[in-house]
Order: structure tokens, then C-alpha cells, then sequence
């Protein structure tokens, strides 16, 4: 997101850069409201994402070229307890070409302004 305003947001691709604006109307998700799912509970996209870096810090990147059998076996090094009957090879596909990108652009630090504050805060107490 690059600015807001009352009846709309512009948004900047990753992909081109190219601009558009996002009407209040438009359902969009970000990634921070997307999670996948476990037969525990949900979790975060931001979880997971941050997973996969721990786990390809030095191996080469996942491909989202793999069989539906490989994605599903580089996907249980990430989050091993995944819903096999849920999460589709169409999500893990997205996941590793968000990831792809994520990483090419640097963006893979999670630390909010939030996650600052809150540490900012603790510091002055």
C-alpha cells in the first residue's frame, strides 16, 4: 500500500511497480490477513513465511514447478503439521512464489511499526 484515502488506497505491484488504486468496494486481502491451515489451529502467513526463510536460509529456494506429491513433501519441511485436506497444491504453488518474490525484494522481515512500539515502549519502562 502506498497511500489511502477515503474512498479508495493505491497499491504499488511487486511484480512491475505499476499503480492502481483499490476502491473500498474491492475485497482484498493482505497477507497479513491470510493464514493456512493445521489440524491444530491456523496459522499465519507471517508465521509460515518466516518458517520458510529458517529453512531455505542456505538451501536453494523451493520451485513452484513441482508435482503436486513435491510441493506437498518441501511443504511439510515448513509446516509439518499442515491439513492435508485443506491446504490445496494451488496455495503451497502461491506460497512459494510469494515467497520467491518476498525474498527477491528483500521484504522478508516481519518486524511491524507495531512490533517497534511495543519494543520501544518495554525500553522506556
Amino acid at each position: 500500500m502506498v497511500s489511502a484515502g477515503k474512498v479508495a488506497v493505491v497499491a504499488e505491484s511487486l511484480v512491475d511497480g505499476k499503480r492502481q488504486p483499490i476502491l473500498s468496494t474491492q475485497r482484498v486481502s493482505t497477507l497479513a490477513d491470510i493464514s493456512m491451515f493445521t489440524y491444530e489451529e491456523d496459522v499465519p502467513l507471517k508465521q509460515v513465511l518466516s518458517n520458510m526463510k529458517n529453512v531455505y536460509a542456505e538451501a536453494e529456494d523451493p520451485s513452484s514447478n513441482l508435482s503436486g506429491t513435491a510441493l506437498r513433501e518441501e511443504f511439510r519441511k515448513i509446516l509439518p503439521d499442515f491439513d492435508e485436506n485443506r491446504v490445496y497444491d494451488s496455495d503451497i504453488k502461491k506460497l512459494f512464489s510469494w515467497y520467491g518474490l518476498l525474498k527477491s525484494r528483500d521484504m522478508l522481515d516481519f518486524e511491524t511499526s507495531e512490533d517497534s512500539s511495543e519494543e520501544e515502549t518495554e525500553e522506556n519502562a
